[in-house]
């Protein structure tokens, strides 16, 4: 691990998930980026990947458990719950939610990359810490770790419609409420071939009805896609789809 002064991790523990480690190696491996390694090799061996793929596996067993715990609901609807509990905008915001970013270990570009970037390291090392938990903790505390910061997420996610698939939302809605399939433009495309940036318009006939940015033309229409099924459940209030609750 190097010299490092743990003190900082340590009280991070303490306050914000509520225990020490017995191995605080554990918790600073786990917010270390592979980047920093690279940069510091010969004094920091280890990075987070290796804890990301243990967490990982822990998180989608804790949420599968508690989703068929807690719902009557076929598997593809499970599944897509699942899904929209773990994405990487998910668990990267329930990383600054904690408040663990200033102890994040990067090499000096990473800690200038994009935001998107940033969301995929703070995600990346939330699984990391839930690996670093299972290990010192058990499976008890992993599992408690994870109700508290995602799975308490579970009633928002579904008053929002947010599980569903947006681009298939947005045309179910705009079939049902408008009468028209919705057609997505790209009204603007910037920057070099490694970086581009893409802006779509949503259109509900002839309006242009939402707008969304990405790196690609799919994610932009992912992006504007959200923002249209928003507007349109201002329109038609909570979603018509009830999640059943398991008796």
């Amino acid at each position: 691990m190097g010299s490092i002064d743990t003190t900082p991790y340590e009280e991070f523990a303490k306050e914000k998930l509520g225990f020490s480690f017995n191995d605080i190696g554990l918790l600073v491996t786990a917010l270390t980026h592979r980047s920093y390694v690279n940069e510091h090799r010969t004094i920091v061996k280890e990075h987070n990947e290796r804890l990301e793929y243990l967490g990982d596996a822990v998180l989608e067993l804790v949420t599968s458990d508690f989703l068929y715990r807690e719902y009557d609901e076929p598997e593809g609807i499970m599944t897509a719950l699942r899904s929209a509990l773990v994405r990487t905008e998910s668990i990267g915001e329930a990383g600054y939610e904690l408040g663990y970013e200033p102890l994040v270990r990067l090499s000096k570009g990473e800690k200038n990359g994009s935001e998107r970037a940033h969301e995929v390291i703070m995600a990346d090392c939330f699984e990391a810490v839930i690996g670093a938990i299972y290990l010192d903790q058990g499976y008890e505390v992993a599992k408690e770790f994870i109700y508290k910061h995602i799975l308490s997420k579970i009633d928002t996610i579904i008053e929002e419609g947010s599980w569903r698939d947006p681009k298939s939302y947005v045309q179910e809605l705009s079939q049902k409420i408008k009468g028209v399939t919705p057609a997505y433009r790209t009204i603007r495309e910037e920057g070099p071939d490694h970086d581009k940036h893409f802006t779509v318009a949503l259109y509900i006939g002839d309006e242009s009805f939402a707008v969304g940015e990405g790196h690609s033309k799919q994610e932009a229409q992912t992006e504007a896609a959200k923002l249209g099924v928003k507007k349109f459940r201002k329109m038609v209030g909570p979603d018509e789809l009830k999640i059943k609750k398991s008796l």
